[in-house]
């Protein structure tokens, strides 16, 4: 095996995939841009969750919002709800592991906040329940997904965002997933601080 080939390979794939997914992404980004600002000038907050290496992309979004991304500017309201293990381990042991998030959504969303649902697959049951447990609270999801969207594609009402990165393989649709996030951050900060360039 030559190692560098093969790297060479990753590098061209994961460009390819990401020029590829321009022209069906730009437009539910800008979307789901205009729904977190909405949101956060609205005095509501974005609550994010995913499995996984999702879950540490909820967790790099959350961080980017509550310090900063690019951008100097207050602190803005986001929260990772993959990161209280007391959390996570109580419901995961006393109830089941499906219920992690909704739980906590249950415990904290508000009508017209919003929630950010972050699944590879699309199929992801503990994701699945969030995005249940925000329609019942009234709030907005923003859902990355890939591979076609899988069930949370179907799960979605009109007044929801889906990213669905053109994808298939986890590694490419995780690499997109981690470049819009960075687009939605961008995007934040430019609507909120009336960047136009």
């Amino acid at each position: 095996m030559n190692l560098i080939d093969r790297i060479s390979r990753q590098f061209e794939d994961s460009a390819r995939a990401k020029l590829a997914a321009i022209e069906w992404l730009v437009a539910p980004i800008a979307e789901a841009i205009e729904a977190m600002t909405g949101c956060l000038l609205g005095n509501g907050k974005i609550l994010a969750c995913g499995n996984g290496g999702s879950a540490a992309d909820a967790q790099h979004f959350a961080a980017e919002l509550v310090n900063r991304f690019e951008m100097e500017r207050p602190p803005l309201a986001a929260v990772a709800l993959t990161t209280d293990s007391s959390v996570l381990t109580s419901v995961g042991n006393d109830y089941e592991f499906t219920q992690i998030f909704s739980k906590q959504i249950c415990a904290l969303g508000q009508a017209g906040d919003v929630l950010l649902a972050i699944s590879t697959s699309g199929n992801s049951p503990n994701i699945i329940a969030a995005i249940a447990a925000a329609h019942e609270r009234e709030m907005r999801v923003v859902a990355l997904t890939g591979k076609g969207g899988g069930s949370i594609a179907e799960l979605l009402t009109q007044n929801d965002v889906h990213v669905c990165a053109p994808a298939e393989r986890t590694a490419r649709v995780q690499e997109i997933h981690l470049l819009v996030l960075h687009c939605l951050c961008d995007g934040i900060d430019c609507l909120l601080l009336g960047v136009e360039d």
